[in-house]
């Protein structure tokens, strides 16, 4: 850890710079970009029947969108106001009133025909629901009568058949905390967050690579650092507000490099709205863009890391910071031997890049003194996901770019809530303050008072398949107690995941709205409980930022769902009811004294019990993680790791795909168009000279499939690297393959390989064998 404190937020330069402008022309006339100031009118109309609770919300909470960490509208980077248009598209789950009864309790049938989108206007769930097999509607229930059936099924199944849920939704610190305990205290360590299903390999790797689990740095940092690399992260679509922060380093000279299959468009120009003159003329934020294979990115790194030890041949410390090696780091002669090794046209056949492009950034990386290294879930959703993030290390322990200021390497986080998810322990993996080692139970336990089981915990979608093992196999899941989430949108090969949730004995989802999962059957029960927004929560609650900002979000005041509860109450009463006797391990009766728990259990989060007022907010681990280059591992030294290329699974005339994001904060979808592409939710983004060669024009409807599933969609030329198409997340989730995990973290899989497809060549094919064949072909090569 560091001792180096942050100095808090810095001034940004107002003077206009009309050479980073994208165009004279105010506004992006003529332009597809997105419409902000549209955007910012039609939430203010959306919540004109509350806006006064929204304007406290706004200006007194700790954002529930990104892990920025806004407070209020304040940051700890810049000074000014900040407000995105993430944060206001889930501003309404706040503030929108309840489901009205009559719609509430229609025929199940009739619900059924809405999307998640459609659901989730209705309003918020007002007080608990019921619906058995055979019932066609929701029933009305009292809390004692839900407490007490969880209850019973707790007490009448094996610890091992119940599994528990967090989501993201502006889930407190508390809350995650309180669930983690709840569900060892209830004998299961099979509690997951969504936290894992998009970083866990970004803190397996960090972890050990360098010790830690954590950006090693600051959004400060990113300004006036020689280089801000953005690796599988479209930080403008899901972190609007970071485009202020690049805006900045921009000002300060930093170059910045995005590395994608895609070109995207928010990266290269954007009009950041609380910036004049940005507003007005836009900002070119990217340098330069790679345009790597999907899956390519440990190619791409071996390349550049084998130049920089050809430079170091010629002259050395031309290209690698040999004191910060020596001193700091186990494992350089290994690596090198390794990198050495490879040869120039395998890295060039599974990067997607020539020999001379990979050149280009060795150098410039070369040449600079400090870097920042950002990545998101286009590095992490892959099989090797974990080693993806340690080539990521790896490139900064080379050059030094670790414990020190401008430098540093950040998993930029996607909710607000996630970061400390995995700290307050509601992870398989870990405890809180640690790792699931016995160590870390012996620490635990004795500040908990009561056992750990010490069996290793189930991830979530492992949890979720074993709904369907034999009834009488011990780890059968019988109950599943989801705080939000969706994963009939959120997983792969959603039809085999509904088969699982209504092979679920009792199904219990917590949450502020109603989803599509909300509506399955299950074998026994669904029971829907009403739960608090962090903004209602009494005694306010705590999030951890991206960059391990904790940040107190005060109890707000304005209209409550009367019978909705603070989620960290949830799962305490039941507790409570499934052992009375025991019941004073486990109670609390403020989040005060939550609070003060969590500081001695995770002892990285002393200074939490002080959090209290409006404003409050103090970061652990100081500025800089591994600072002057001493790392949290048992030497002290960090690991440079040699990293094999994985396999390609795809042959000539195949397609590599992967999923994008569009107007829709994780699987909650706010416009059927993207603001940045104008493309549609099926369109499948393809390069324009591959859709030649299947001679596929424009808009034409096309068939894109695999082994798994296939998608009906429409050709949406753009600028993607050839042989790799994108397509929209959930609805391409049917070309994922179920059950395919990353070995070191567990992440799902969310790359394959499929057949593109003119949709009338597909369905021409009266003999199925045509289709049949062809998969079969596919299935071969990618296995």
């Amino acid at each position: 850890m560091g001792n180096t404190k942050h100095e808090g937020p810095m001034k940004l330069e107002k003077t206009p710079d009309p050479k980073h402008w994208v165009s004279p022309v105010p506004f992006g006339l003529g332009k597809i970009k997105p419409k902000h100031i549209r955007d910012t009118m039609k939430v203010m109309w959306e919540n004109k029947d509350n806006l006064p609770y929204a304007t406290r919300i706004l200006t007194k909470g700790v954002c529930d969108g990104c892990a920025l960490g806004v407070s209020g509208l304040q940051d700890q980077t810049l000074k000014g106001p900040h407000l995105c248009t993430t944060r206001l598209n889930v501003l309404r789950l706040n503030t929108m009133p309840e489901i009205k009864e009559e719609v509430l309790h229609q025929d199940i049938g009739e619900l059924r025909k809405m999307d998640s989108s459609e659901l989730r206007k209705l309003g918020r769930i007002p007080y608990p629901l019921s619906r058995k097999p055979g019932e066609n509607q929701f029933k009305r229930i009292s809390w004692d009568e839900a407490l007490d059936k969880m209850a019973a099924k707790v007490k009448n199944i094996d610890p091992k058949q119940l599994a528990m849920f967090l989501t993201a939704r502006g889930i407190t610190n508390e809350s995650y905390y309180v669930a983690g305990k709840v569900a060892r205290f209830l004998g299961t360590n099979n509690i997951d967050n969504a936290s894992r299903i998009c970083h866990s390999p970004s803190k397996t790797a960090l972890s050990r690579s360098l010790g830690i689990g954590a950006s090693s740095c600051n959004y400060q940092d990113w300004i006036g650092s020689d280089v801000l690399v953005f690796w599988g992260s479209v930080a403008a679509n899901n972190q609007p507000v970071s485009t202020k922060y690049m805006y900045a380093a921009k000002r300060k000279g930093t170059k910045i490099i995005v590395i994608n299959p895609y070109y995207e468009p928010s990266m290269d120009e954007y009009w950041i709205p609380s910036i004049p003159d940005s507003a007005l003329f836009g900002t070119k934020i990217a340098d330069d863009v790679y345009q790597v294979n999907i899956g390519g990115d440990i190619a791409f790194m071996n390349g550049i890391m084998k130049h920089w030890f050809e430079m170091e041949e010629v002259q050395q410390g031309s290209a690698i910071d040999h004191d910060f090696i020596n001193e700091h780091t186990n494992g350089f002669t290994e690596l090198k031997e390794h990198v050495e090794s490879q040869n120039w046209g395998d890295l060039e056949q599974s990067s997607g890049l020539t020999r001379e492009r990979i050149e280009e950034l060795a150098m410039l990386l070369a040449k600079s003194k400090s870097g920042v290294f950002v990545w998101s879930m286009g590095l992490t959703q892959h099989r090797f996901g974990t080693d993806n993030i340690s080539q990521v290390a790896n490139l900064a322990m080379l050059k030094g770019f670790i414990g020190r200021e401008k430098c540093g390497v950040m998993p930029i986080r996607g909710h607000s809530g996630v970061q400390g998810s995995g700290e307050m322990g509601s992870d398989p993996f870990v405890l809180p303050g640690g790792g699931f080692t016995p160590e870390n139970i012996d620490r635990v336990q004795n500040v908990w008072g009561f056992e750990i089981p010490k069996w290793q915990g189930d991830i979530v979608g492992e949890s979720i398949e074993h709904a369907i093992l034999p009834d009488d196999h011990e780890r059968k899941m019988k109950m599943f107690y989801t705080s939000g989430g969706n994963f009939l949108e959120t997983m792969p090969d959603p039809t085999f995941i509904k088969q699982c949730l209504e092979e679920v004995e009792l199904r219990v989802h917590q949450d502020i709205i109603l989803n599509t999962s909300t509506l399955v059957d299950a074998r026994e029960e669904v029971l829907v409980l009403p739960a608090m927004t962090r903004y209602e929560q009494p005694g306010g609650g705590t999030s951890t930022s991206t960059e391990r900002m904790v940040y107190f979000s005060p109890e707000i005041k304005g209209p409550r769902i009367e019978e909705a509860r603070p989620e960290w109450e949830i799962y305490m009463e039941l507790a409570k009811r499934v052992k009375p006797d025991e019941k004073h391990l486990i109670e609390y009766e403020n989040a005060q004294q939550i609070r003060d728990e969590i500081a001695v259990a995770n002892r990285n989060y002393d200074g939490i019990q002080h959090l209290k007022e409006q404003g409050d907010v103090f970061q652990w681990g100081g500025a800089w993680l591994c600072e002057g280059g001493e790392c949290p591992t048992p030497d002290g030294r960090g690991n440079l790791l040699p990293i094999e290329i994985p396999e390609r699974r795809k042959t000539e005339g195949r397609f590599y795909v992967t999923t994008r994001r569009g107007k829709q904060f994780n699987s909650m979808i706010y416009d059927e168009k993207d603001p940045f592409n104008n493309a549609s939710r099926y369109d499948v983004l393809i390069n324009e000279e591959d859709a030649k060669k299947l001679e596929i024009r424009e808009g034409e409807a096309i068939v894109v499939y695999n082994q798994y599933g296939k998608l009906n969609g429409y050709a949406k030329f753009a600028n993607t690297r050839s042989e790799n198409v994108l397509v929209y997340w959930p609805e391409g989730n049917v070309l994922i393959p179920k059950g395919v995990y990353e070995k070191y973290a567990g992440i799902p899989e969310y790359n394959t390989a499929v057949i593109v497809e003119k949709a009338e060549t597909f369905h021409a094919q009266k003999d199925t064998k045509y289709v049949e064949k062809r998969v079969e072909e596919l299935e071969m090569e990618t296995t």
